[in-house]
């Protein structure tokens, strides 16, 4: 027995579970961090974060964008200039990425002994 009951945060159907997976995308919060700071062009994003393709960046940005947590500013210039920039409401994730930061700061090494103390390989999750 599970323990969840209709109208619990985690049942598939729920606007929370829903949240959380999205924000529980590899790239999400790697996002959401490098606009923390302001408007950050495609590019620059590209630069700050490492590691993450065009692609997949972009991909990343219009999901946030279609949620809400992101707005695109494309500006009338020659070459054309567009800039992300966090919403209010994606704003609201900062002091939780935060914390979550200093949890991994903190608990960091120790994940990393357990994993190499685990007796079987473990296939890390993309």
């Amino acid at each position: 027995m599970s323990g969840f009951r209709p109208g619990d945060p985690f049942l598939a159907d729920c606007p929370a579970r829903l949240a959380v997976d999205l924000i529980a995308d590899k790239w999400t919060v790697v996002v959401l961090y490098g606009l923390s700071e302001g408007p950050v062009r495609h590019g620059e994003l590209i630069g700050l974060i490492g590691g993450i393709s065009r692609k997949v960046l972009t991909q990343t940005l219009r999901r946030l964008e279609a949620h809400g947590l992101v707005r695109r500013h494309a500006r009338a210039e020659a070459p054309r200039r567009v800039e992300y920039e966090l919403t209010p409401l994606g704003a609201t994730l900062i002091d939780p990425i935060h914390t979550l930061t200093e949890w991994a700061r903190a608990n960091g090494d120790a994940v990393l002994d357990a994993l190499d103390a685990a007796p079987e390989p473990v296939a890390h999750g993309d």
